[in-house]
């Protein structure tokens, strides 16, 4: 019984790092593991159930931070996967849909706080941003942020022109039907790579995307297999997990922090009671 109760406290001691012996709490310190973090939209008077203001989303941040979170950039995520070391309560911040929002209100808090994210972009809509239904991203604003420090701000896929649902079934995993005689595949992988070229060229490298978050969290084995014949390595989820070198690279699992009613507390909590299934 005894030789039962020093194992299981050693495999907690291993997961949350030490603990304090008198109060018998743990100090909640995980490792080699990432909270991904999933966004969408901060704004300060759009509303959604995917839209949070800029004050809660600093207030998030720098709460983290104060519980001794680490935020870590794409590149330190994907070392990680391919057995890197990661600091103590990693956390890596993404956002879907190339919003112009980002630049206006999430950008500046970023910077201020030097805190690494990466933005999965419909690339279609880098043609004229104004015109979309929430403005996106320019490629000026993209270039901005891109100058900022390397690899701080990271824009990668999230597909070019397959942010859509046709009766109810997505885009990108839907094999039915062609377009101008074009196979689910061809359209598939030819999408991928006009998305992976569009955002090259404002990177000015020969390959510098190479994730993707897919649009509304849906896909397929079909699907994987396309983007990844089409220069993807890693893709995300919206499974509500944490991630760990165990998780498939192309099926990357993201808690949502996007909505407006996960204040900072409940963000921290439910990134602890991940950690736990994880394990």
């Amino acid at each position: 019984m005894m030789h039962k109760l020093l194992t299981g406290l050693l495999a907690a001691v291993v997961l949350f790092g030490a603990f304090d012996v008198l109060s018998g709490k743990p100090d909640f310190r995980y490792r080699d593991q990432v909270a991904v973090l999933m966004y969408h939209h901060v704004h300060d008077t759009d509303e959604s159930s995917s839209t949070i203001t800029s004050r809660l989303f600093r207030d998030q941040l720098t709460y983290l931070q104060k519980q001794g979170y680490h935020f870590i950039s794409l590149r330190e995520f994907q070392s990680f996967h391919e057995g890197g070391a990661v600091p103590d309560k990693a956390v890596l911040v993404t956002f879907d849909d190339g919003y112009e929002s980002f630049y206006q209100y999430a950008y500046p808090i970023l910077k201020e706080l030097d805190i690494p994210s990466v933005n999965f972009v419909v690339t279609k809509e880098l043609a004229d941003p104004k015109a979309a239904s929430i403005p996106a991203l320019s490629a000026e604003e993209i270039r901005e942020m891109l100058g900022h420090k390397p690899e701080m701000f990271d824009f990668q896929c999230h597909s070019d022109n397959l942010h859509y649902k046709d009766e109810d079934r997505a885009a990108l995993t839907n094999p039915l039907g062609t377009e101008g005689g074009v196979s689910y595949a061809e359209r598939i992988l030819s999408d991928t790579k006009a998305c992976a070229r569009k955002l090259d060229e404002l990177y000015g490298k020969d390959r510098a995307t190479f994730a993707y978050a897919y649009p509304f969290g849906i896909y397929t084995k079909a699907s994987e297999e396309l983007i990844t014949e089409g220069g993807i390595r890693y893709a995300f989820t919206i499974v509500n997990e944490m991630a760990t070198r165990g998780s498939k690279p192309l099926e990357i699992p993201r808690i949502n922090a996007g909505n407006p009613k996960i204040q900072p507390e409940h963000l921290h909590k439910q990134i602890m009671l991940r950690v736990q299934r994880a394990q």
